[in-house]
């Protein structure tokens, strides 16, 4: 990994490479230094990016298809029921290294995942939440729409 003007924690960490479950020109993916659960793995590009924004399509579909590949790993050496599938976008969301990196979490009842970070406590907390008035969403879902339709033509 490799980035010229500024220090990356990813792109400029010799021992990520050491640690890695699987790498090519385009992607790599390794365990978290800070790990929720054992078997919390970074998915990353090689090339560094912030957003997913800044993609290339080609990456996206590596990216995704190596996501597919190691959920299944998990599941035999981890006995993962399930996962979380995340990435946070710009220090407001939680993004604490500025190379966007996918976090693929393996779950099992009885896990407890992670309530010290804010951004996770949003989505990793425990219990139930109040369901949103069904007008509510609807007047979300049509703005949203709206202004979809207005981005694509």
């Amino acid at each position: 990994m490799n980035r010229s003007e500024q220090t990356c924690a990813f792109c400029d960490n010799l021992n990520i490479e050491g640690r890695a479950i699987f790498r090519d020109d385009v992607v790599i993916a390794f365990p978290t230094n800070t790990p929720i659960v054992p078997g919390h793995i970074l998915i990353c590009p090689i090339r560094h990016v912030e957003k997913i924004d800044d993609l290339h399509e080609s990456e996206m579909v590596q990216i995704v298809a190596l996501l597919v590949r190691l959920k299944k790993v998990l599941q035999k050496t981890f006995d993962a029921e399930g996962f979380n599938v995340a990435w946070n976008e710009g220090g407001v969301a939680g993004q604490t290294v500025p190379h966007l990196h996918v976090h693929l979490v393996p779950r099992k009842k009885g896990d407890e995942g992670i309530t010290e970070y804010e951004p996770r406590k949003f989505l990793y907390r425990p219990g139930s939440r109040a369901e949103s008035p069904v007008e509510e969403i609807r007047d979300v879902a049509r703005r949203l729409a709206v202004e979809f339709q207005n981005e694509i033509t």
